[in-house]
């Protein structure tokens, strides 16, 4: 026999399967619904013949009376669909997506607020502090335990205004985010966390900053501090410049900068060198993750490098990575750092080379990926680096 269930319910909508609520629907029925049945047709406005089996089965089911479900075990159908659904979504879930959904439910929307659960951001924050740290490390024969304690300062420090800078920026893009669709759960946008909560949250933030830059030098405080109005307006400048990305390179290379004077080191050659090739990475790698948004960036007014150099961005993003690897070797050259660092130098050209030719700037997914390999970008960068360190600690040269 034909066979026709069909369930009307009152589906929650705008939230994600993470945050549903369950409570009972307002109207539940099985069988058919009346309304959406066609008639059944006649013999004559056929073009091809049906078997009276299902014509008349057609007819009966036509005038099944509407009959009320249990709600309970309505409900629990609903949840068995969703619960499995959820299931799938853990399944593909990052390490960090699921430390950040297993805190309590009230801590969520700050984690999510930190982006704890995208820790991209905070390891491309933290690598040109690790470089700078490493080279200074290497040009003073600094002894491990220095050594570590700057760069656990440094990865602090890198979690803390890498999340600070996130708060900043939903508090002010806020608007703008509910229009964009990689951006419209994002927890201010979403309501998640109220503008006034957010505020106090990203007070304690700076304060646990500040006790960071406390614990550096203090001939480093100074310059430290210089960042902060790039940090604090950098959500600002996409409004009216199409390079928004500029001032994200100044914020996220400032460790490239503070690392040496860390360690006791004042080598400006070095300093600006490195400090130039970090600039200059960070505009590709961000040209690249601006491209995910340009279709929603037209529509919202949002300005960024992807919108500016549209066709032409992968030829200019190869004479930026150029310039990037020419200064970057240049900092190796005045540091006189050894085999190691030139050695992930090669990689990390080729890394880089490889990224521009072969990413997709019209495919979000695709340019998310190769944006998220400059993490193991630096990392290759870092270790060629810290291994030079380590054999002149070993007295290899």
């Amino acid at each position: 026999m034909l066979a026709l269930r069909l369930a009307r319910v009152v589906r929650p909508t705008g939230a994600s399967i993470r945050h549903l609520t369950w409570s009972h629907p307002a109207r539940l029925y099985s069988s058919v619904d009346k309304v959406n049945l066609p008639k059944a047709p006649s013999k004559e406005e056929l073009k091809t013949p049906v078997p009276d089996e299902l014509l008349e089965e057609v007819k009966v089911l036509e005038n099944t009376p509407l009959e009320p479900v249990d709600p309970e075990k309505a409900t629990i159908d609903l949840k068995t669909q969703f619960q499995a659904a959820r299931e799938a979504e853990l399944a593909a879930m990052t390490l960090p997506e699921r430390f950040v959904y297993s805190l309590p439910k009230s801590m969520i929307p700050y984690a999510r607020l930190m982006r704890m659960e995208k820790p991209v951001g905070t390891w491309l924050l933290f690598n040109p502090g690790v470089w700078s740290i490493g080279m200074a490390a290497y040009m003073s024969h600094a002894a491990v335990a220095p050594t570590l304690y700057t760069l656990s300062l440094f990865g602090i420090g890198a979690f803390i205004m890498r999340s600070a800078g996130c708060t900043i920026n939903d508090i002010l893009d806020r608007k703008l985010d509910a229009q964009v669709a990689r951006t419209f759960d994002r927890p201010i946008a979403a309501g998640d966390v109220s503008v006034k909560q957010a505020v106090a949250f990203l007070g304690a933030q700076c304060a646990a900053g500040l006790g960071i830059l406390m614990l550096l030098p203090m001939n480093c405080w100074w310059l430290g501090a210089l960042s902060m109005p790039f940090v604090m307006t950098y959500p600002l400048f996409k409004r009216f410049t199409y390079y928004p990305q500029a001032i994200l390179s100044l914020c996220f290379t400032w460790a490239a900068l503070l690392g040496p004077p860390a360690m006791g080191v004042w080598c400006w050659p070095v300093m600006l060198s490195l400090w130039g090739s970090n600039f200059l990475w960070c505009m590709v790698y961000d040209t690249i993750y601006a491209h995910q948004d340009k279709v929603f960036d037209v529509e919202a007014g949002i300005k960024s490098t992807a919108l500016a150099w549209g066709d032409n961005s992968k030829s200019i993003m190869t004479v930026l990575t150029l310039g990037q690897l020419g200064l970057l070797f240049g900092a190796g050259v005045y540091a006189d750092m050894g085999p190691g660092f030139y050695s992930a130098f090669t990689w990390v050209s080729y890394r880089l080379g490889k990224m521009i030719k072969t990413v997709d700037l019209d495919d979000p997914v695709d340019c998310g990926k190769h944006f998220r390999s400059n993490i193991n970008t630096g990392h290759i960068m870092s270790a060629g680096i810290l291994a030079d360190w380590g054999m002149r600690l070993a007295g290899f040269y």
